[in-house]
């Protein structure tokens, strides 16, 4: 992140004076927005690249098809913001409330959310290498496809999520994290250690799925409660 120095450093006040397309175009200096509010407004297809935004409202927010590359947010609230087409490349999110965003067809190449509430959040077609979630809430979140490939997975909230089609091959959950009542259909969990997660819920039928992977006896002793049997 480049030093303080090399920002202009922007708030309120001077957002009711132009708006933000207005900075973006007259300013040579990279923009820090502190404690703004834009809910509800179009700012699809700007250039945000390098941006830092910190307290700042985005609800219900349009970024779509914007250019958000290399941007910060710290401490935002953009519940139900839309990024759908947006370039997010290196972006990073931290302490933000992102819950039911939409992500669709976005470039998240490694782009990092730590701390993050993410339930709902749909990340449907969206391009992911090297994309990290770091102590994140991402319940009944739409992650189909996306691959966790040897990852450390660090307290992931996956509870009810729909991962169809994700690859957790040699992942690694730790400090917690749960896949109670996530939709695991066609998911590879070949060699991951799932000993810290939760998985209540999850039915043995789907235990095929998991073949390979690393479990805890109580786990497994939960799995076969499901079917009515005890492990002594």
């Amino acid at each position: 992140m480049p030093p303080e120095h090399d920002y202009c450093k922007i708030g309120p006040e001077e957002l009711a004076d132009a708006p933000l397309a207005a900075w973006l175009s007259s300013q040579t200096k990279t923009l820090w927005v502190t404690a703004a509010d834009f809910s509800e407004q179009d700012l699809s297809r700007l250039a945000l690249t390098h941006v830092r935004f910190e307290r700042c409202m985005f609800y219900g927010t349009d970024f779509t098809a914007a250019d958000l590359s290399h941007s910060h947010w710290q401490s935002c609230r953009a519940s139900q913001a839309v990024f759908r087409s947006a370039t997010l490349e290196e972006a990073s999110f931290i302490n933000s409330d992102l819950n039911n965003t939409v992500w669709q067809r976005s470039k998240l190449a490694h782009a990092a959310f730590d701390g993050c509430k993410l339930t709902g959040a749909s990340f449907a077609d969206s391009a992911t290498l090297g994309l990290t979630f770091k102590d994140c809430v991402l319940r009944s979140a739409c992650l189909s496809g996306m691959s966790f490939y040897k990852s450390e997975l660090y307290n992931l909230d996956f509870a009810e999520a729909d991962l169809s089609y994700c690859d957790f091959r040699h992942a690694v959950f730790t400090e917690g994290g749960s896949l109670s009542m996530a939709r695991v259909n066609n998911a590879r969990f070949d060699g991951a250690d799932l000993r810290e997660a939760s998985l209540h819920g999850l039915r043995l039928v789907d235990a095929k799925l998991f073949k390979g992977a690393t479990i805890s006896r109580a786990q497994a002793s939960m799995l076969l409660a499901g079917l009515g049997l005890q492990v002594m």
